[in-house]
Parts: structure tokens; sequence; C-alpha cells
């Protein structure tokens, strides 16, 4: 298997993690745009799983982590999850506005670093660049070089002046948690947006 997870840039890390959205509601595009963006990362967005495919695969090293939608035409979240592990082992992270506990177990089962429930919330994607630091600390055990591990504290030491001190061990996949924090209305007021207003629509949609 050919690796697509290439080193982000540890003299910034995590400010412009380099993060492909998918999804083909282009209202959450947008939504989900602007708020990675104010994450300092850089966002490329892609409104079809097949696309972003082919995407993934035309820029090896072009990205360091995927978010996707579940639900979509051309090709579920699950394939394309499926598609990436196998061809680039980047992390990936799931997302859907379903919550039910046996699609949750399906995106683990399919390699998911994490499953997030729409809508999502601002802290969550803030912390997505505990997944590539850990992507990072695994591959370093595999090659126990000392240029990796000195790059690692690097990453470990700019994350947590990014960050704020916080731990990369308290962070665990939690998509129960999430999914009781969505129905308890524990909600950040500014990052919300009603999954009402965004209903999946196709109409004007360009690709």
């Amino acid at each position: 298997m050919e690796s697509g997870f290439c080193s982000p840039r540890t003299d910034a890390f995590p400010a412009g993690l380099r993060v492909l959205v998918v999804d083909d509601d282009p209202t959450w595009l947008k939504i989900l745009e602007k708020m990675l963006r104010k994450c300092s990362y850089e966002v490329t967005t892609c409104c079809l799983a097949r696309d972003a495919l082919n995407m993934l695969r035309e820029r090896k090293d072009g990205f360091d982590i995927v978010i996707s939608d579940v639900n979509m035409p051309d090709m579920d979240g699950f394939k394309l999850l499926e598609h990436v592990g196998l061809e680039m082992d980047l992390p990936v992270i799931m997302m859907s506005v379903d919550g039910e506990t046996s699609r949750v177990m399906k995106g683990v089962q399919h390699g998911a670093c994490d499953y997030l429930l729409k809508p999502v919330l601002m802290k969550q994607l803030k912390n997505i660049w505990q997944h590539v630091l850990r992507k990072k600390m695994n591959e370093g055990k595999d090659v126990e070089s000392y240029e990796s591990m000195r790059e690692i504290q690097m990453m470990i030491s700019r994350s947590d002046e990014f960050d704020d001190g916080h731990q990369l061990d308290g962070v665990e996949l939690g998509a129960t948690r999430k999914r009781k924090d969505v129905e308890n209305g524990r909600h950040d007021d500014q990052d919300l947006v009603d999954p009402s207003t965004s209903k999946k629509s196709h109409s004007g949609l360009v690709c």
C-alpha cells in the first residue's frame, strides 16, 4: 500500500493542516469550510465522493486528513473511507445527521478515526489535528528514527501552543458522548446551524 500521509508542516502545526471536506450538500460545505478556516486550516471542498477520491489519487501528498459525509449520491462515505484506507492510509473522519449506534460502529469498523454528528461543533473541528498527530506518532513507532521522533516532538510542542495545552491522551473516538451532547442540547450558539435549514438539496449545485 502506498501511503498518502505526508508530514504536516511542523514549523506551524497544527495551523495549515490540509483538510479535504466531502459533502454533496453545498450549504454544509460552505459552513464547514468557514469553520475550518477559522481554525487556521487549509481547506479543500468537494461535492462528490468519486471526485474526492480522484483528487486524493492525483495529489498523493496533498492532504493531511479527510472529513466525509456518510450519505452521498455517487458513492457513500463508507466506500470512500475504504478506498482511502487501502490506497492512501490517511485519517478519515465521518459525519452524518444520523447518530444511530449501528452506523457509528460501521464507521469505526471501516477505519474511521472519528464520527461527528451534524451540526458539528467548532471545538470538534479544532481538535482534528490530534488524529493527524496520532497517525504520525504511530508511524514514528514503526520508523523509530531520530529525525521522525524529533519531528513529532516539534508537532506536539506546536500543538500545545495552538490548543492551549489540551492533552492528546484525553482524546477518544467518543461518538456516543458526542451524540449525547447533541441530544442534551449542549451547543455553542455561534457555531451551530439548525440542520432543518440545510436539508439535502441538489438544486443549483455546481460541481
